[in-house]
């Protein structure tokens, strides 16, 4: 009995699912962090992130199709639907839903074209070193940060990040050859800025189906909620980065970049309250063909956000 009741799409956890995704959609601020501390600000420990990302992927594929997925095929069933007419019906709200998440995530190539390549394959390095004229992150913070010893770590934040002076400083180097340091630096601050509110607007608009997620799974049953807030926001971790890295490179401000960080998360929120507000205007009682509808969607998406976000972040 306690079994098909935890199996049961219910209000009653509604709460647990707002906390879940809250937490969920705040752990970018975890990745963000990391610009406060200065030995951390690199970009150099990519098989640790590659393992976390294909390790969550890994997770997100087994709920989407072993618990979503079943789930749906049960609330159809539920409804009155056959077996077979259950499967249909869920396997087609399935392709709906990757099929909309796909919609979205054009919209989000439109608006940032190199937002998978950028956390993926490390670009946000290459403006970097042609300020620096340096061969890669680890030796410009070691240069620029580290070795300026007691005194630049007391200092603000605006004289630990990439500035004008070190541009000058290494115009020399392979990348400054014929280019004036001060057009090269204003630029590519620009060109960092850009690339970090992009990349943040980018994952704000991937996380609405992320929250919707796991709030809908964690109605039905809170540990499957809870195993799906924990797959979100080990991945969420490394989008923080993504976020406060090239603001806090481009602006020389830490706090910035993280409250940028912070913000790309909070559209997970958003999204579990949409979710709510549907289950709520169809009532405590609601129809189970909705669950049905709702759950072979978010399988879906989280089957597109593991294909198109996490393994080629991973890879």
């Amino acid at each position: 009995m306690a079994e098909e009741e935890a199996g049961t799409p219910s209000l009653d956890n509604a709460g647990i699912g707002f906390a879940l995704v809250t937490a969920a959609g705040l752990s970018t601020a975890i990745g963000a962090a990391v610009v406060y501390i200065k030995p951390m600000v690199r970009l150099e420990r990519k098989p640790i992130l590659a393992a976390g990302l294909g390790f969550s992927g890994g997770v997100m594929l087994y709920v989407s199709f072993i618990e979503i997925f079943t789930k749906s095929m049960d609330s159809f069933q539920n409804d009155g639907k056959s077996p077979k007419d259950a499967y249909f019906s869920a396997t087609l709200c399935l392709f709906c839903g990757m099929l909309m998440l796909r919609l979205i995530a054009l919209c989000v190539h439109k608006i940032d074209a190199g937002h998978h390549n950028t956390c993926a394959e490390g670009e946000a390095e290459q403006p970097i070193r042609s300020n620096m004229g340096t061969s890669d992150i680890h030796v410009e913070m070691d240069s620029g940060v580290v070795g300026q010893g007691a005194e630049g770590a007391a200092t603000a934040p605006t004289d630990d990040a990439p500035t004008a002076s070190s541009a000058k400083e290494g115009a020399g180097g392979a990348g400054g050859a014929g280019v004036k340091p001060e057009d090269r630096t204003a630029e590519k601050d620009k060109q960092l800025e850009q690339m970090g509110l992009n990349t943040a607007a980018a994952i704000a608009i991937h996380n609405f189906p992320e929250g919707l997620a796991t709030f809908v799974a964690t109605l039905a049953d809170p540990r499957i909620g809870a195993t799906l807030a924990v797959a979100i926001a080990i991945h969420n971790i490394p989008e923080g980065l993504c976020v406060a890295l090239p603001i806090y490179y481009a602006k020389n401000n830490r706090h910035i970049a993280f409250l940028w960080a912070l913000f790309s998360g909070i559209s997970e929120p958003i999204g579990a309250f949409i979710g709510w507000a549907v289950v709520k205007a169809t009532g405590d009682d609601m129809n189970q063909n909705i669950y049905g509808v709702l759950f072979g969607l978010v399988a879906g998406m989280m089957i597109m956000i593991v294909l198109l976000e996490l393994l080629p972040t991973a890879q």
